[in-house]
């Protein structure tokens, strides 16, 4: 009941995710990502515990294909999970377990990998990942949202969804955006009217942290 994007810029070498689903609060379980290292998708019966578990392999030089691989051999339950990490290269690889009976679907794409579950049709995997790679000139998280959009529009899930999140990050230790519907009846639409809101000031929030005396304004 979920359907989610990762991917990375070529260009600024920001990660990042974008997720939403049928149940609330999906920003807290299911999207991971650590700068200079991946992100991380974690979802179906979701385990958040995965998604750190990816990364540290990621940290570890370990390939993303490697990840998933070691995950599927030490874990009795990831049979009922959907998984996908892409590393700050690019590499990425996905995960579908043999227990999901819904129409689910991955897909690699350059600098991305999307996934889904209790989809409508596999198109919206391919949307996702058409969308993703036709938006290289727009920054990561503006490419992510538009993924996620055309998701939904070739069909989302078999449920309304009801939550999203969008998570990016560059190269600080805590996100460059961290942007969370918890609840709507449009958490797309919300999701997008709270980037566009960020967007403009997406920098003057990094400069407030790491360079306060060059920061526009005392807030």
């Amino acid at each position: 009941m979920t359907f989610s994007i990762a991917g990375r810029c070529a260009r600024t070498g920001m990660l990042g995710a974008v997720v939403t689903t049928s149940a609330m609060a999906v920003g807290s379980r299911c999207a991971f990502a650590e700068a200079g290292i991946g992100a991380a998708l974690t979802q179906h019966r979701t385990d958040p515990r995965l998604g750190p578990i990816m990364l540290d392999g990621l940290k570890r030089g370990e390939a993303p294909e490697a990840v998933l691989r070691a995950l599927e051999q030490s874990d009795p339950d990831l049979g009922w999970r959907q998984l996908a990490a892409i590393a700050a290269d690019g590499r990425a690889a996905f995960f579908n377990g043999s227990r999901i009976t819904s129409i689910a679907k991955g897909r690699v794409g350059r600098d991305c990998v999307a996934i889904g579950n209790i989809l409508r049709t596999p198109d919206v995997v391919d949307a996702m990942v058409e969308s993703f790679e036709a938006s290289e000139a727009e920054p990561l998280a503006e490419r992510l949202v538009r993924a996620i959009e055309a998701g939904q529009a070739a069909g989302g899930e078999l449920r309304q969804v009801k939550s999203a999140g969008l998570l990016v990050v560059h190269r600080e230790r805590f996100p460059y955006v961290d942007l969370r519907v918890d609840l709507s009846a449009q958490p797309l639409v919300e999701l997008r009217f709270l980037w566009e809101l960020y967007r403009p000031e997406v920098d003057a929030y990094v400069v407030r942290a790491v360079d306060p005396d060059q920061a526009a304004t005392p807030a």
